[in-house]
């Protein structure tokens, strides 16, 4: 894992860091002081300790995140990459791309990697199998763009909203949770009306999911068939 990989910062810490506030803030707010208590004789102790913890947090957000926005969202909406843009768009069925430029992606296809997709009677045999192949198409394709920028660009922005959402789940349980401990506490601080805040922040992403998730992997799908048809094959 390497922390300064542009896509790590921009699609995983990113969003972890804008959707974290929840957690932190239930650690700040109800468990600190009980810890502080415990450390306050030991000079720096608690300062330090909070640091860690709070980076710490940060940090195993990153890969909780990350799977609840491909278990729940990914899978949801797009069975895995069965259903995903990148693969419905090359389904000779479907019309987002014109015939002819559905026929040149397919033979490029063909003649650099070696696949062949399936034809219109056997897609309409076994579509299953039909998405299965374009999904091995779709990986080598991957590969084969993995140096470039302006895919890096798209799948950076897909990876970004992707994780936000699957962050936004656990930022509403979070905040749920703060809201439940402040009114359970009575406290006076106005906590109550803070992770009431929160808990309507993060639940709009995730009600705009759908939306969310679609267009930005249309957009990643579209860039990715333009620049496939656009670079040469590798010498």
């Amino acid at each position: 894992m390497n922390l300064l990989d542009p896509y790590y910062l921009r699609a995983r810490f990113s969003p972890t860091a804008v959707t974290s506030i929840p957690v932190i803030s239930l650690y700040w707010y109800f468990i600190r002081p009980i810890v502080a208590v415990q450390l306050a004789e030991i000079p720096y102790l608690p300062m330090v300790g909070d640091v860690t913890l709070s980076a710490t947090i940060v940090f195993l957000l990153i890969q909780v995140n990350r799977f609840l926005s491909k278990e729940i969202f990914q899978r949801w909406f797009f069975k895995d990459e069965l259903e995903m843009p990148t693969t419905n768009y090359l389904l000779l069925k479907d019309v987002f791309f014109t015939p002819q430029s559905k026929r040149m992606i397919r033979e490029k296809i063909h003649q650099t990697f070696g696949v062949e997709l399936y034809d219109e009677d056997q897609e309409k045999a076994n579509e299953v199998h039909a998405r299965k192949q374009i999904c091995l198409a779709v990986s080598q394709i991957r590969t084969f763009l993995k140096e470039n920028e302006m895919l890096l660009r798209h799948n950076i922005e897909y990876g970004f909203f992707r994780n936000l959402l699957g962050g936004c789940v656990l930022s509403v349980i979070s905040s749920l949770i703060g809201l439940s401990l402040s009114y359970s506490t009575r406290l006076q601080n106005g906590t109550f009306y803070y992770f009431l805040v929160l808990s309507i922040v993060y639940v709009v992403p995730i009600l705009l999911s759908k939306i969310i998730v679609k267009r930005f992997g249309s957009y990643y799908a579209k860039v990715l068939y333009e620049q496939f048809l656009s670079t040469k094959p590798q010498a």
